[in-house]
């Protein structure tokens, strides 16, 4: 994980990148939708003898893939509505735990987004996030406001980039699928190409647990476009769930047998 930087630019923090070869990932995935082709890709089973605390509806699925340990985590269905429990709180909650159980040398957040066509972004694009930053934490008061804002880096993967000739750009995260006025200036203001619901909840986890962490993000639906954004997000999310998968399996294939700096 790249170090987050005070108003100044100051580096607040250090992560130690280690030499050997990347051995254990972990996928954070908000919908079961999303991490189910993932699943089927690397042949993973459904960990029943689960290290989260009792009771919680958290999913775990691991498995062997190349020399990889694989894990996907997803926070699974809210137990009172039965709906994916989407959103920055779920994301917090099963990255800690899951950095804290499985120590893996690095954390995928991999997702479904809403783009920008200001920024050239096009439904079924697969995005790897540089930036990330949260758009509807408001706190005007200084230096606070920054903390809201919470802007952290991406691990540096230049190498994976070039070689999958993938997309980069800047994520936004807030815990609302539609975008208000207050949330769009943010947008604006982070830089975003993207926004989600969950990425700058991971980084912030992640950074706190000195843990890299890189963000896949494929494109559902274009957020400044003509259409609804849950009509053409609901349309698009099995297509672009395979463009996602496409890209996520490109990347670990890429992982295998390489240490981070080499990425």
């Amino acid at each position: 994980m790249a170090p987050l930087q005070d108003d100044k630019g100051t580096e607040v923090t250090e992560v130690s990148i280690p030499k050997r070869p990347i051995s254990t990932v972990v996928f954070i995935i908000a919908m079961q939708t999303e991490a189910s082709p993932l699943v089927e890709k690397f042949q993973l089973a459904q960990e029943s003898n689960s290290v989260f605390p009792n009771g919680v509806p958290w999913v775990r699925y691991s498995g062997k893939y190349k020399d990889l340990n694989i894990n996907i985590v997803s926070p699974g269905k809210d137990v009172v509505l039965g709906v994916d429990s989407v959103g920055t709180v779920s994301a917090s909650l099963i990255t800690y735990a899951s950095i804290q159980a499985l120590q893996p040398d690095l954390v995928i957040n991999a997702g479904t987004a809403g783009g920008f066509k200001a920024k050239g972004a096009c439904i079924g694009d697969v995005y790897l996030a540089s930036d990330v930053a949260f758009h509807d934490r408001r706190i005007p008061i200084p230096v606070f406001d920054l903390y809201g804002v919470g802007t952290r880096q991406a691990c540096s993967t230049p190498n994976l980039a070039k070689e999958l000739n993938l997309k980069i750009g800047k994520l936004s995260t807030g815990d609302s699928l539609d975008m208000c006025p207050h949330d769009e200036k943010a947008i604006v203001a982070n830089d975003a190409t993207v926004k989600d619901m969950e990425g700058a909840a991971v980084a912030y986890v992640a950074d706190l647990l000195k843990t890299p962490v890189i963000f896949l993000k494929a494109v559902t639906d274009i957020v400044d476009g003509d259409r609804p954004t849950p009509e053409e997000f609901l349309q698009n999310l099995a297509a672009v769930t395979a463009a996602l998968d496409q890209a996520a399996t490109r990347v670990v294939d890429y992982i295998n047998g390489k240490n981070l700096s080499e990425l």
